[in-house]
């Protein structure tokens, strides 16, 4: 059992990451970061195929692939959870989570991910964008185990 989060961009210290630490360390379940990180300037869709390419190199291909999109479907944290006991249920417990770069997913990524998922019409900086999947990964299990950190 397994969740990875592969994100492009390395995170540097600051209130992002002692939140999306905060989380993480409250986790019940194995996980680990993989970053990665494309040097050169190329166009955007060189780029983001390019970051595709980083992504799915650091991602346990037996996983199930969530892909953060805008266009993904959204989920309120009871469904994710409901969900995410399923895919876990479905791939042994490895899940991994994909962060795009500025300009999004490459096709090679989208085509691989077993879904995607929004966080919602508006756009979040991509280092805040771990907090919350590291906050909704906490949430989920707290449902999942009636903790009292979710209230209806």
């Amino acid at each position: 059992m397994q969740i990875t989060l592969a994100a492009v961009g390395r995170m540097k210290t600051g209130p992002e990451k002692d939140l999306f630490d905060h989380y993480t360390a409250r986790l019940r379940w194995p996980f680990a970061v993989r970053e990665v990180e494309e040097k050169k300037k190329l166009p955007p869709n060189q780029l983001k195929d390019r970051e595709a390419e980083l992504l799915l190199g650091v991602i346990p291909d037996n996983a199930f692939l969530i892909a953060l999109d805008e266009h993904g479907k959204e989920y309120g944290s009871v469904d994710f959870a409901g969900k995410l006991e399923g895919w876990m249920d479905q791939y042994a417990g490895n899940i991994a989570f994909a962060i795009g770069g500025a300009d999004g997913h490459g096709t090679a990524l989208k085509s691989r991910a077993n879904t995607l998922w929004s966080l919602g019409k508006a756009t979040w900086p991509h280092m805040l964008v771990r907090a919350l999947i590291a906050e909704q990964l906490f949430r989920a299990h707290a449902i999942q185990t009636n903790h009292p950190y979710h209230r209806e």
